[in-house]
């Protein structure tokens, strides 16, 4: 085994896989970078490993890096240790980039969640438009347009956990605490009244059988709807038990 394409994580654990692969040290070895790492949105969408050609240098001295006279548009080959000290370098860069843009005071956390929101959106293939409501420390980010049950998912729990990571973008920013609220064809409003008309249908079974009622696991957000619309009620009341994500409403006789 001559030339070996490996990939990882980072170009310096490609280059550790090729070598236990090809079972050499890498000084036995020329490393040419066929694409670096690309952490994708966020962190999250699109994220590409390291790939890296590792060949076997002869037993004679060879060169361990080509001529100055090969063409431009050629790839450099180095050795495993010198391509792992670039990459080394290259995340401290990144690092400091990073440190300085957290302490740039001109970038507005709400259109860098509005941002976010959008290009996730793009990378499922929709096309979408985002609408921002502010009301003191609370932003609502309104998305329309088509095939919007994409971005719901099942009961919500995909427009949850998108709305989680706008707040962690739009906090990042800001200087005092943003509250992001996430909606999309008004699936907010829609999922208070469901869970509003279920609480009340089980508070009735409940009345007649005299026998508590266990709800499905729930999210929290959705835990205090139900709470909040038997609080007052005469003749129930309710707790959650469990731990999350499995936790639960119990309605029962007071």
């Amino acid at each position: 085994m001559n030339t070996l394409v490996v990939s990882g994580k980072t170009i310096e654990d490609a280059i550790k896989n090729g070598l236990e692969r090809m079972n050499v040290t890498e000084d036995r070895v020329s490393v040419r970078v066929l694409e670096k790492p690309s952490r994708g949105l966020f962190g999250l969408i699109g994220v590409r490993p390291a790939k890296v050609e590792l060949t076997l240098l002869p037993d004679k001295d060879v060169p361990l890096s080509e001529p100055t006279t090969q063409s431009s548009s050629s790839k450099p080959v180095q050795t495993a240790s010198a391509v792992a000290g670039m990459q080394a370098a290259a995340v401290s860069k990144d690092r400091d980039q990073e440190m300085e843009a957290d302490s740039t005071d001109d970038i507005d956390p709400i259109e860098e969640a509005k941002q976010f929101i959008m290009d996730v959106a793009r990378s499922m293939g929709l096309d979408v438009e985002v609408g921002v409501h502010k009301r003191k420390d609370t932003v609502t980010l309104d998305i329309s347009g088509s095939d919007l049950g994409l971005i719901i998912g099942r009961r919500g729990q995909t427009l949850d956990s998108l709305q989680y990571l706008a707040n962690l973008v739009a906090n990042r920013y800001s200087k005092h605490h943003l509250r992001i609220i996430l909606d999309a064809e008004q699936f907010r409003e829609r999922r208070k009244k469901t869970l509003e008309s279920l609480s009340e249908r089980l508070a009735n079974k409940v009345i007649r059988s005299r026998q508590e009622v266990v709800l499905e696991p729930m999210t929290a957000q959705d835990r205090k709807i139900i709470h909040a619309k038997l609080q007052d009620h005469p003749k129930v009341k309710t707790c959650s038990k469990g731990e999350e994500p499995n936790r639960r409403v119990v309605i029962m006789i007071k």
